[in-house]
């Protein structure tokens, strides 16, 4: 039922192909999806700074890369915006395998995975809800994925992002975020995930250069939330 839902919530794309290399035989899913999510709620100045730079508008197009769930959806159409919902991890699984099990520096299979996942016209979207998705890429992958973030986003946009604030981590919490209130998130804990790569303020600001503005805010989970103005 996803696939149908998805589609339903994020519109049509104009009957554009999906061709390119078939995923990886064997792919394995998320390192404990199959054990029961934990689900907490908490504050978020990170999503609080991002509804700020939205709240005086309305019918803006905002992406979010956490798949679609119906909080997220219904939050931010009652807002009077369009959601568009991609499921990043289930196609970073299916392109590469879980946990990098093939090769992300390879050139075609990686405009494969940004025709599948970010495949919009330059400045389509008002607002991008990253979560933690770009610290599972390693680094070739993740600036073809900034690279092309950034072409999708209209100037002067606003995207939030999270990142594990602890760089010795060998596995990290995988989750999925639920908007709660213009403040809060519900966050469900699905299981543990190794990182490509884990960052700190000034790798990330490196990371980050080409857009206008970066700013952090650390949470108790030990999220580095980062809201980035394009």
């Amino acid at each position: 039922m996803l696939e149908p839902l998805k589609e339903f919530f994020r519109g049509s794309r104009g009957g554009q192909g999906r061709g390119g290399p078939p995923p990886p035989a064997g792919k394995a899913p998320l390192n404990g999806s199959a054990a029961a999510a934990t689900l907490s709620v908490r504050p978020s100045r990170g999503l609080e700074e991002f509804f700020t730079q939205i709240r005086d508008t309305s019918g803006l197009t905002i992406l979010d890369l956490g798949g679609a769930t119906q909080k997220n959806v219904s939050f931010i159409t009652d807002l009077g915006h369009r959601l568009y919902s991609e499921d990043f991890l289930r196609m970073l699984n299916e392109a590469f395998g879980a946990d990098d099990t093939v090769d992300q520096t390879n050139p075609g299979r990686i405009e494969y995975f940004l025709k599948q996942t970010l495949d919009y016209p330059a400045g389509h979207f008002d607002g991008v809800l990253v979560w933690d998705v770009l610290e599972y890429l390693n680094p070739v992958l993740l600036n073809a994925v900034v690279e092309r973030l950034h072409h999708i986003v209209r100037p002067k946009a606003y995207m939030l992002a999270f990142f594990h604030s602890d760089d010795k981590q060998d596995a990290v919490p995988c989750y999925t975020f639920r908007i709660d209130q213009l403040n809060s998130l519900e966050i469900v804990r699905q299981g543990m995930r190794r990182p490509a790569q884990l960052y700190n303020n000034r790798s990330l600001e490196k990371l980050l250069a080409r857009f206008e503005s970066v700013k952090f805010f650390l949470t108790r989970e030990r999220l580095r939330e980062v809201i980035i103005k394009v």
